[in-house]
């Protein structure tokens, strides 16, 4: 068993409600040492809290907005969280998830826009990373980040799935790595390839987005944390390294970047 740690699970879905305690036991005998929670509204602030609070020491909370959840009243809900941040700075991890999303529509285009320039604030404001969830929108989310660039503490562009030209850009904001999941796995990616052509293993963290993408060969079922180890197995194959290697350099990217 080798220790390691899932930079993003969503432990508080509704998915894992009548088994958490087994899922989480079977994460931590799989290897999992640590695993942190991303927020993507504020109704589920409280169930992150809960976990972080009963799991203490391998379960930590971030706080954000998602994108997708941007709708009519998000300037309320950015004042209500904003509050909750400064009133206990250190509780949470991360700024997220938060991002840009134009996958399915763009309704809320220039309100996403705002939500997340809002929060990159955040991230300078109280000095912490960024959890960014991106889809159809980087060119919008690196015109707003560039403006931030020299204050912000860092981050993690979660579950990339890009080319080497994405890659590059991404990883020329010096302070964030790459968020790496289940996806790698997949038949039909691309990223045993990419990834060891212009992604140093300086620049890579391990993830789930559990309940979601799990990796061949649990494709289609519910994902956990403890299914990380076939992701290590398959970067350790694209690197030719050892497993080993994979999950040093991993985590001590993310100690590097978190404050825990």
């Amino acid at each position: 068993m080798i220790p390691y740690i899932d930079t993003h699970t969503h432990l508080d879905g509704e998915e894992f409600i009548d088994d958490i305690a087994e899922v989480v036991q079977r994460c931590k005998d799989a290897g999992c040492t640590k695993a942190f929670i991303p927020a993507i509204d504020l109704k589920g602030l409280p169930r992150i809290n809960q976990l972080c609070d009963e799991y203490k020491g391998w379960a930590y909370p971030m706080i954000g907005l998602h994108p997708e959840e941007v709708k009519e009243d998000y300037k309320e809900i950015l004042q209500q969280m904003h509050d909750i941040l400064a009133a206990d700075t250190s509780k949470y991890i991360a700024i997220g998830e938060v991002g840009v999303d134009f996958y399915w529509s763009r309704d809320f285009y220039e309100e996403q826009l705002e939500v997340f320039e809002e929060q990159v604030k955040w991230a300078v404001e109280f000095n912490l990373p960024l959890m960014i969830h991106c889809r159809k929108g980087q060119a919008e989310m690196v015109k707003i980040l560039r403006k931030y660039e020299k204050e912000l503490f860092g981050g993690v562009f979660h579950c990339f799935t890009g080319n080497e030209q994405e890659a590059k850009e991404l990883l020329s904001f010096d302070r964030f790595v790459l968020g790496i999941g289940g996806v790698l796995t997949f038949k039909k990616s691309h990223l045993p390839e990419v990834l060891p052509a212009v992604v140093p293993l300086s620049r890579i963290v391990l993830e789930t987005d559990s309940p979601y993408m799990a990796p061949v060969p649990k494709r289609g079922e519910r994902n956990e944390s403890s299914f990380i180890p076939y992701i290590i197995s398959r970067l350790a194959e694209a690197y030719a390294t050892t497993e080993e290697e994979i999950c040093n350099q991993t985590n001590n990217n993310v100690y590097k970047l978190f404050k825990i």
